[in-house]
């Protein structure tokens, strides 16, 4: 289950072109065993997430999920002890139901300030280590700085971003299948 925000739910590209169809292809021809549910939602923050969890865990039963959420936290400059705190719930109701998590990092653009940006993106690779979950670093790695990937608002990757966005996060779901 790809439990995330509009960088999961494909916003504003056709759904088939985003990275959770292309990785839904990749399974069907590697690990046909797999299938993939969607559970992302755009403007997600993890407040919003941790609120749902527990349903969307109880309605598919996955055995992975790959959380990507905190994007929007921090963009709206939340308090980051709350995005912690909503992730760190998020983690443990997925050991719950007996569900492995992908943790999906993210990092902010620099106009947050150097403070805010480097806290922020020390809380994923902090609950990694914590709970002993896969850590994706960050899922833009080397589409970031790319203008050109992305739409006309900046924040929202292309449909020539996805398959690059696939392979960042097929490169640590892979051994966890």
């Amino acid at each position: 289950m790809v439990y995330g925000d509009s960088l999961s739910a494909a916003y504003g590209i056709p759904r088939a072109s985003g990275w959770v169809a292309l990785l839904q292809q990749r399974l069907e021809q590697t690990r046909p065993e797999y299938r993939v549910v969607n559970a992302s939602i755009s403007g997600e923050t993890t407040r919003g997430g941790l609120s749902r969890i527990d349903q969307a865990l109880a309605q598919h039963r996955p055995a992975i999920v790959i959380v990507e959420l905190g994007g929007n936290d921090g963009l709206r400059g939340l308090p980051l002890i709350a995005t912690r705190d909503n992730l760190t719930g998020i983690i443990q109701s997925c050991r719950k139901h007996n569900a492995k998590v992908l943790l999906v990092g993210m990092r902010l653009p620099p106009n947050y300030g150097p403070d805010y940006t480097q806290q922020f993106q020390d809380i994923y690779p902090q609950l990694a280590r914590r709970f002993r979950v896969r850590l994706v670093p960050f899922m833009l790695e080397g589409i970031a700085e790319r203008r050109e990937y992305f739409q006309a608002d900046g924040v929202h990757p292309t449909t020539v971003a996805q398959p690059l966005i696939m392979e960042q996060i097929w490169e640590h779901l892979r051994p966890m299948l």
